[in-house]
């Protein structure tokens, strides 16, 4: 299945959830953080500004962002957990 998202909404893989911290300790599945960052999946066409016209968006496929630790739904494609958000959930784009 494919999913398109529309607007100013994309599509993120979340990042993998730490199961074990910096010292070693296994940390409990329901004491794991929800991850805050993932990679761009796919992106919408943008929203449209007062005048009808389509703006850009910030983001592109393949990119790795920072998100809000509570924006967006989580959805399943393919038995794969992604998470889908605006556009304005993305806080930053990660780079090395």
């Amino acid at each position: 299945m494919k999913l398109q998202p529309l607007g100013d909404r994309v599509l993120v893989k979340p990042a993998p959830k730490e199961e074990m911290t910096a010292s070693g300790l296994y940390i409990s599945s329901g004491a794991q953080e929800k991850p805050q960052r993932g990679t761009v999946i796919a992106v919408g066409a943008g929203k449209l500004n007062d005048e009808g016209e389509r703006m850009a968006m910030d983001v592109k496929v393949g990119d790795e962002v920072f998100y809000g630790k509570f924006g967006g739904n989580e959805v399943k494609v393919d038995g794969e957990d992604l998470l889908l958000l605006r556009a304005d959930d993305i806080y930053a784009i990660i780079e090395d």
